[in-house]
């Protein structure tokens, strides 16, 4: 199905999963306006959400089905497999979100429906994101993600942790979207475009590689996309702003908007600035940052809801190797491992929020002494979970990783993929304890786990994410295929093999 999106019709139809989306998020508003004071009536704003999500990821299936695609000049839209495959993954994540959401918001006493409006419009934006074939949409649909998450953070108007958390994200934030704002203005203003195949048109065809405007400009991208994904230095906010937050929320964020800022990421560096050779070493230099303190960070933790806020700092730098890479493969790569990020930390987040109480900060790993004999299924769903954060053999987080790794060396990164290895290997100093804890440390008293409850709901999406874990840990293929089919309109970047004591200088061999 071709569209032409200069046509108002068809560039209707080109946004179909975003206007579904749109018109979820405004019923739930209505909804929330009418029915906000009980628990019923946050229980059929929730409803209502699944309800939208549903629709809009049916959407996404339908322009996928017909193989949509634009024709004409380059409009601000993207229509290809990347795309909708990045729409289902964010749907996904928003729908599991819910569910975990319903018995944890009446727990907490979070009577606000508006929860779940903004749930809708920071998945509107993640859809934005990775649908846009220009910077400005890109950018519009990072600032209604970033605004409704900086939101969602405080959302408990109780507690004095996550009006900080809040607070820190939003001014940080502020500042991210300054570089990003100021990045695109000096692309602009080299290359007189801001449409991603324009820009990268214009690149090639005025040799503008070495451009100090358009380096500049792409430097300060940069940054801004650094800040989203938690990379070192730029990830200062993560643990205070996931250690503040409501659990779900803190699970979202770690998984929603990583991964909509890495697929953003990824579209702009391979359309726009593939033949730019600079983007490369900045990459590859943060990639390392990322995964070595991220991981030698989280050694140091004792409580479990900072350790996983490290952990997504660490798996952020995994993800870098992917973007680093820069070819098909490892945009193949990276969706595998969003997915497979995606299944094991949402589940995690989710048997965190059940252990706890208040935002569930003050969960020690100690604190789960004893829980396979309490608790056995429980506590194997929470293995499971540290063995894929870990990358053991047999699960999807080893598949996700291996395939990192395969595309990493493939293109000569070798001292990459090496690195990843063995910050990979450090990373059993921090998951093995839990695992150690449940399975071989006693209770720390009788009543210790009585009252973790994770209710029927949030049962299903562990235990969905859990067999999601083993089978694509087993049978990765169909999911690969499909990763693989939607990264195949991205050419490759240039090919470059890092020596030791100095960052890589990729040579330029064009998509």
């Amino acid at each position: 199905m071709n569209l032409d999106l200069a046509r108002s019709g068809d560039l209707l139809q080109a946004l179909l999963p975003e206007v579904v989306l749109t018109a979820a998020g405004l019923a739930v508003l209505l909804v929330t306006a009418w029915r906000h004071r009980t628990a019923t009536d946050l229980r059929i704003a929730a409803w209502v959400t699944l309800v939208g999500l549903a629709a809009a990821a049916a959407a996404a299936w339908w322009l996928w089905w017909r193989t949509a695609r634009a024709t004409g000049a380059p409009a601000m839209i993207a229509l290809d497999d990347f795309r909708f495959v990045a729409d289902w993954l964010f749907l996904g994540i928003a729908g599991l979100t819910v569910l975990v959401s319903f018995d944890y918001l009446e727990r907490e006493q979070l009577l606000a429906p508006e929860y779940y409006v903004l749930l809708l419009f920071a998945t509107l934006g993640m859809m934005l994101m990775v649908g846009g074939d220009d910077l400005m949409v890109v950018f519009l649909g990072l600032e209604l993600m970033s605004v409704s998450v900086y939101a969602l953070a405080g959302i408990n108007r109780h507690s004095a942790a996550a009006a900080e958390a809040a607070l820190k994200y939003f001014l940080l934030g502020a500042f991210a979207s300054g570089f990003l704002l100021y990045g695109i203005a000096l692309v602009y203003g080299a290359t007189a475009a801001t449409n991603l195949t324009q820009i990268g048109i214009q690149v090639r065809t005025l040799g503008l590689e070495h451009s100090p405007m358009l380096s500049i400009g792409l430097g300060l991208l940069l940054v801004g996309f650094g800040f989203k994904v938690a990379a070192v230095p730029f990830h200062m906010w993560a643990p205070d702003v996931y250690d503040g937050s409501p659990t779900p929320v803190a699970g979202f964020m770690a998984t929603g908007v990583k991964a909509a800022a890495f697929a953003a990421l990824f579209r702009v560096l391979a359309e726009a600035f593939a033949g730019v050779a600079t983007w490369q070493a900045i990459v590859w230099w943060l990639a390392v940052a990322t995964m070595v303190a991220g991981n030698l960070i989280a050694l140091a933790q004792r409580t479990v809801k900072r350790m996983l806020a490290y952990s997504s700092i660490a798996h952020a730098g995994y993800l870098l190797v992917a973007v680093a890479v820069g070819t098909s493969a490892g945009s193949a790569a990276l969706l595998f491992y969003l997915v497979a990020y995606a299944l094991m930390t949402l589940s995690a987040f989710a048997l965190l929020a059940a252990k706890g109480r208040d935002g569930e900060r003050d969960v020690l790993i100690d604190d789960l002494g004893g829980l396979s004999q309490r608790r056995p299924w429980l506590a194997g769903a929470l293995a499971i979970c540290m063995l894929s954060l870990l990358g053991f053999p047999g699960t999807a987080g080893f598949i996700g990783k291996w395939y990192i790794l395969v595309a990493a060396t493939a293109t000569g990164h070798l001292l990459l993929a090496a690195i990843l290895v063995l910050t990979s290997v450090v990373s059993a100093g921090y998951y093995l304890p839990v695992i150690m804890a449940m399975y071989m440390k006693p209770e720390p008293s009788e009543q210790a786990h009585a009252g973790m409850r994770l209710g029927r709901l949030g049962g299903a999406v562990v235990a969905v994410s859990v067999a999601g874990l083993l089978f694509f840990g087993i049978r990765p293929n169909r999911l690969l295929d499909l990763a693989k089919t939607s990264s195949e309109g991205f050419g490759a970047a240039p090919a470059v093999t890092a020596p030791a004591p100095a960052p890589p200088t990729p040579t330029s061999t064009g998509r």
